[in-house]
């Protein structure tokens, strides 16, 4: 029966982590769309070095823009990220921390197998290698700095509840 618990929170950790590493990113974009509103023309939407936007593949194929009404989890969580004001007509988008979706969810099964392993040490490898892996892009675009860090830590923290609460309630 724990072999069963163990196998239902990794599930749970690595990906129900997935929509809630989507929400808190959602929180994040609406929090600084309103400071960006109060700060004025200065801090607008139409402002290119704002923000970095997701990239998503969108009907029209790649590069085109995405469909604002449509919810896509798969590349809104730690997914890859564009430098806005590089549409396909104006040049070649810059692509940054691909693979992050997947990534984030190998980072929520390796936090959640160190708690439940009783290796808690293992994490500050998870992090110390995913830093180092993303170090360069992160030095140069500071947004996307802010952005991998809300979504680790988001990440880590539901990694690490799920796997406390498998622990202490389910197994304890």
């Amino acid at each position: 029966m724990n072999a069963l618990w163990i196998a239902l929170s990794l599930l749970t950790a690595g990906l129900v982590g997935w929509p809630v590493t989507a929400l808190v990113f959602r929180l994040a974009r609406t929090i600084d769309d309103k400071a960006d509103a109060a700060a004025g023309p200065a801090g607008s939407a139409d402002d290119p070095s704002a923000d970095v936007t997701v990239d998503r593949e969108s009907p029209a194929g790649p590069g085109s823009a995405p469909d604002p009404g449509k919810s896509d989890p798969g590349n809104s969580v730690n997914g890859d990220i564009t430098v806005p004001g590089t549409a396909p007509a104006e040049q070649p988008a810059t692509r940054i921390l691909r693979g992050g979706a997947i990534i984030g969810v190998l980072e929520r099964l390796a936090v959640c197998l160190a708690i439940l392993t009783g290796q808690p040490v293992a994490i500050a490898y998870v992090v110390a290698i995913k830093g180092l892996g993303r170090f360069a892009e992160l030095k140069e675009t500071p947004v996307a700095a802010e952005r991998f860090i809300i979504g680790t830590l988001s990440s880590m923290l539901w990694a690490a509840g799920v796997a406390a609460f498998t622990k202490v309630v389910l197994l304890g």
